[in-house]
């Protein structure tokens, strides 16, 4: 009890809802990083295991990079400490089930079995602390035929069909920019470990959660998915614009492109009438939106028509009056150098280690009592491997024997 007092008083600082929360992450890449983050940006005390030498393979994912240091790192691991361990090792293993005693979640997103493999699966785990949360993070999911195939988010956004709805008719076929499964699944996963966090408070046992990228495809494919179970059709591609909403895209103007969102007939009279278009709000083949759906090749043409002649500017500031959704098709640069993004302060400023003061992305979840915040900078690799085991109790000559082993 001294040594977690001790190691949790001196080692973190906490704030937030999450304070008190404690969080081993063994995970790397993408989803299972992302998911730890969500916790700790609240205020949980996340510790990332690496591997020695190497650690989290996106430390090599450069460019671009800072002093050396990977952007894509740096985006998934703020506000977490780093240890180095080889889980391979039984001196390793012991370290890790040491830590496991005193945490209340654990993440990890190895290969099917291979926790197992470390003597470290969830059935030896849970003896050691009943109150651990142990989350599972994979890509096929860790039951049925394909559990113990690999998955990266391009691969899922092809099998899980979100390829088959991206992109323009006709054309071959395209992912979406950001690696969007990975990140859902990993917003997946901190929802689970938080929903079994709450299942705590009443039961006092900690439970197995589980979050895969093809879970996350299927759910995410939502209103489209529902609509092919409804009526055995799949949907096409249909670029930026809507399935079932007319006009709701991407139109060229003369100096670039506009996005603009009619949702409902309502909005399309105000559109028409903004953009002076009265000839079309009433006429029966677009008054409506089932027509205007019926009739949408037709109905884009002559919007397109109509918008090319003009300024992007011109456009938004019309329907903007007339309080119709329109706006621009802004770069990430152009993004976070927005009034509004910084008025929300989803830009901030932390020290960091090797390069000084680093800008990162903010808290997208705010909280009026308890926010979360941005207090470290990623962790260099082992940053606080020493640190960790003094506190755990392990002496210098044991820490510098672990050394010489391999073990960190």
């Amino acid at each position: 009890m001294i040594v977690e007092t001790m190691f949790h008083r001196r080692f973190f600082q906490m704030v937030g809802p999450l304070e008190g929360i404690k969080v081993l992450e063994l995970s790397r890449t993408l989803a299972g990083p992302f998911a730890s983050m969500q916790l700790a940006d609240m205020g949980a005390e996340v510790l990332k295991v690496e591997q020695p030498g190497l650690g989290d393979e996106t430390r090599s994912y450069i460019p671009p990079e800072l002093n050396g240091e990977s952007t894509y790192f740096m985006s998934l691991n703020k506000n977490k400490k780093a240890i180095t361990l080889n889980l391979k090792t039984e001196e390793g293993q012991a370290i890790v089930k040491k830590l496991v005693a005193e945490s209340d979640v654990l993440i990890e997103n190895f290969r099917n079995g291979t926790m197992e493999k470390f003597g470290l699966g969830y059935d030896v785990l849970k003896e050691i602390n009943p109150r651990l949360v142990y989350c599972a993070v994979s890509g096929f999911g860790r039951t049925g035929p394909m559990k113990d195939e690999p998955a990266y988010d391009l691969l899922m956004q092809g099998f899980g069909g979100l390829m088959s709805v991206t992109g323009e008719h006709g054309q071959a076929p395209v992912k979406v920019g950001f690696s969007i499964i990975d990140l859902a699944t990993g917003l997946y996963a901190s929802l689970g470990v938080m929903l079994a966090l709450f299942a705590r408070e009443k039961s006092g046992k900690g439970q197995y959660v589980e979050s895969s990228l093809l879970d996350t495809v299927v759910s995410l494919s939502n209103y489209l998915g529902q609509g092919v179970l409804a009526t055995g059709k799949a949907p096409g591609r249909y670029g930026s614009a809507h399935p079932t909403l007319v006009p709701y895209q991407a139109f060229e103007t003369k100096d670039g492109y506009v996005i603009i969102a009619v949702p409902n007939d309502g909005l399309w009279r105000k559109m028409c009438d903004a953009l002076e278009l009265t000839e079309l709000k009433d006429h029966p083949k677009y008054a409506v939106n089932v027509n205007r759906v019926a009739n949408r090749e037709e109905l884009v043409g002559i919007l397109t028509d109509y918008t090319k002649q003009r300024e992007s500017s011109e456009i938004i500031d019309r329907l903007k009056q007339a309080g119709v959704p329109s706006g621009p098709i802004n770069n990430i640069a152009e993004l976070l150098e927005h009034p509004q993004v910084q008025a929300r302060e989803m830009i901030q400023e932390v020290e960091h280690p090797t390069i000084g003061a680093l800008k990162m992305l903010g808290i997208p979840l705010k909280l009026s009592d308890t926010p979360g915040s941005v207090r470290k900078a990623p962790p260099l690799l082992g940053e606080n491997t020493e640190e960790v085991l003094t506190l755990l109790g392990y002496s210098g000559e044991e820490i510098a024997n672990f050394k010489d082993k391999g073990v960190i």
